[in-house]
C-alpha cells in the first residue's frame, strides 16, 4: 500500500513537470524583411516602408545639389533632432531615423554628426580626456564639426472604426532646416493606410 502512494505521487510529480515545460509557444526564426501583421498596429515593417521612402526622398531631393552647387561641392552636414510621436500608440521613432541615417553616411553624399544624449556622451568623454588622458592622445575641445541642416519630424494617425471595422492612417514628416537661415529646404513624407478587420 505504501509503495502504491509512493508510486502516486512520484508519478503525479512527473505529470506536472512535464506539464510545466510545455509552455504551447512555438518560436520560428523569419526573414526581417517577410511582412507579418498580427495586430494591425504599427510594426517593423511600416517602419522599413517609411525608412526606404524617406532616404530615396531627401537623398534625391534638389536641396542637396543645390548646397553643394552654393558651397563648391562641400557635402552638407546633418545633425538629426527630434521626430515627435503624435499619434495614438507608442512608436519607436529610433528604428526609421537609424535607417535614415546610415542612409546618410552610406551614400557619401552627406555628413552625419551626432545629437542629443549621444553627443553629450561624446562631450563628457572629452571632458574626462583633458584630466586623464596624456597630452599626447586626448581630444582637443572646439573642434567638432558644426551641422548645416537639423532634421526633424512627426509622426501622426487617424483611426476612422466601425463595428469590428478598423481603418488606421498613419503619417510621417520629416524634414530638414538649414539652421543658420532657419530655412526650410526639404519636406519629405510617408502615408501607410491599413484596413484591419475582426
Amino acid at each position: 500500500m505504501k509503495s502504491t502512494h509512493v508510486f502516486s505521487v512520484l508519478a503525479l510529480a512527473i505529470v506536472l513537470t512535464l506539464g510545466s515545460c510545455r509552455s504551447g509557444k512555438q518560436v520560428t526564426r523569419v526573414d526581417p524583411n517577410s511582412t507579418i501583421d498580427l495586430s494591425g498596429r504599427w510594426n517593423d515593417t511600416d517602419s522599413r516602408l517609411v525608412a526606404n521612402a524617406l532616404i530615396e526622398q531627401v537623398l534625391t531631393g534638389p536641396w542637396l545639389s543645390n548646397f553643394r552647387q552654393d558651397n563648391d561641392g562641400k557635402k552638407p552636414v546633418v545633425i538629426a533632432g527630434m521626430v515627435k510621436n503624435k499619434s495614438h500608440e507608442h512608436i519607436e521613432t529610433e528604428t526609421f531615423v537609424k535607417d535614415v541615417e546610415k542612409a546618410f553616411i552610406s551614400s557619401q553624399k552627406v555628413r552625419l554628426v551626432q545629437g542629443g544624449e549621444k553627443r553629450e556622451e561624446i562631450r563628457g568623454e572629452r571632458a574626462d580626456q583633458q584630466n586623464y588622458s596624456s597630452q599626447n592622445t586626448m581630444k582637443k575641445w572646439g573642434l567638432e564639426i558644426g551641422a548645416d541642416f537639423m532634421m526633424q519630424g512627426t509622426i501622426t494617425s487617424i483611426i476612422d472604426q466601425e463595428g469590428k471595422q478598423k481603418v488606421v492612417y498613419y503619417q510621417v514628416d520629416l524634414e530638414l532646416t538649414h539652421l543658420e537661415t532657419n530655412e526650410v529646404v526639404w519636406i519629405g513624407d510617408k502615408k501607410i493606410k491599413k484596413l484591419i478587420r475582426g
